[in-house]
């Protein structure tokens, strides 16, 4: 059999020995391409753009069509009179271009609406994606620990046999062992849980579109930066900064629309009026009738409305409000702004020291401790409680290290997120 051969073999017979860990950014990247929410957002932005060709629209011509004919009773009728026309309404004070304009600023706004929702989306994912992480560590703590319970399970009834332990210490390992085990089955249970919650932002179940997955649960750290180089960039991405300006020029163009509404427009008419001519003739008493000429007449009138309801400022002074208050609105959303990324950078450093002393003291020291009761306890120097106690406690201390991971990625993910970043853990 050759090298390949031997390859391909083993490929086939361990299909998933080969498989990449699914990381943070991959999953992202298909939470942005299936969400349903998110593509529901999304037309919203189709809708928009569709109001800017409506906002072009011009008003339509109007056609009418009238018939007169004289009553005279003759020895012949009157002939009929078509009396065609076509107005139209003539816009004035630049009232398409401002429609338009609202309309492009309508849609900018639907665009920064749809990236703050996707802002609000990342946070979900990345919540997600670090509970079921910080579940699958317990898990794995959890069997590690259930492994040494069994383990000494094991010793006590071999040490009983030989009389080095009594009945009651043995039962009371069983007991530890039992009650250990249906902890492990709820931590099971929890990180199935979180793998669940990994579907709804995607729009799919996950097994679906990654089957046989393993989480990549190597959680970067991130880099720190001074809160004069950060604020300016978060002015400049921040979702909800850039909606509430996005906003404002919506509401300026849109007053802009009301001032040019207030002008009037007048409507042209063009008509012809056609009428056949007729003979001489005689009416029913007898009297003669003189005919008439066939004849046409071309017609056009310009009819102007007088704005008397223009005296009343009321539209424009509600429109000029709306945009005062979307001013505020704005100044409001930076000062937010500038207030949560300090508070996020905070909460930053605070987890990071929290997870450091963890991971350079706490966790190294309990675990010397349980190794070292676990030894002295199989040497007869240690009492089972004494060893149960070192034991629950390096497992708390391991809990409390793998929520410092988990929160210490939450702060990141939400500093990112306050300066309109896309997230990575």
């Amino acid at each position: 059999m050759t090298r390949f051969n031997v390859l391909l073999a083993a490929w086939l017979i361990a299909p998933g020995a080969l498989a990449t860990p699914l990381s943070f950014d991959t999953y992202l990247s298909a939470v942005e391409s299936h969400s349903l929410e998110l593509q529901s957002q999304q037309e919203g932005i189709v809708a928009a753009r569709a109001g800017v060709g409506i906002a072009g629209l011009r008003p339509d011509p109007e056609f009418t069509l009238g018939a007169t004919r004289e009553t005279v009773r003759s020895v012949e009728h009157r002939p009929v009179t078509w009396n065609p026309a076509i107005s139209m309404a003539i816009e004035t004070g630049g009232k398409r271009a401002a429609r338009i304009k609202a309309a492009h600023s309508n849609v900018a706004l639907a665009e920064e609406t749809v990236a703050g929702f996707k802002s609000e989306l990342y946070g979900t994912a990345a919540a997600a994606f670090t509970e079921a992480c910080r579940t699958r560590e317990v898990v794995a703590r959890k069997e590690q620990t259930m492994a040494a319970l069994s383990t000494v399970v094991e010793a006590n009834e071999v040490r009983r046999k030989a009389g080095d332990v009594g009945g009651i210490e043995l039962l009371q390992s069983r007991v530890e062992r039992d009650q250990f085990q249906a902890e492990l089955a709820q931590a099971r249970s929890e990180a199935d849980s979180a793998m669940l919650n990994l579907s709804p932002p995607l729009g799919r179940q996950f097994e679906i579109l990654f089957p046989d997955a393993q989480l990549a649960c190597d959680l970067a750290a991130y880099a720190d930066q001074d809160a004069r180089v950060l604020v300016p960039q978060a002015l400049n991405a921040r979702s909800d900064v850039r909606i509430a300006r996005a906003t404002l020029d919506n509401l300026r163009d849109g007053a802009a629309l009301v001032r040019a509404n207030r002008a009037v427009d007048p409507t042209v008419t063009v008509g012809l009026a056609a009428a056949r001519g007729y003979h001489d003739g005689i009416d029913a008493s007898g009297n003669p009738v003189d005919g008439a000429s066939r004849s046409r007449a071309l017609s056009i009138s310009l009819a102007i409305p007088i704005p008397l309801s223009r005296r009343d400022k009321g539209d424009v002074v509600q429109a000029e409000s709306s945009v005062t208050q979307a001013m505020l609105a704005l100044r409001q959303a930076e000062l937010t702004a500038e207030t949560q990324v300090r508070t996020a950078q905070r909460q930053l450093r605070a987890a990071q020291d929290r997870l450091a002393r963890y991971r350079d003291g706490v966790l190294v020291d309990a675990q010397k401790v349980v190794d070292g009761m676990r030894l002295s306890y199989v040497k007869g120097n240690a009492s089972l409680l004494e060893w149960l106690t070192a034991q629950r406690s390096a497992d708390e201390a391991y809990q409390g290290y793998v929520q410092a991971r988990a929160d210490a990625a939450i702060a990141s993910t939400q500093l990112q997120q306050a300066l309109g970043q896309r997230p990575r853990l």
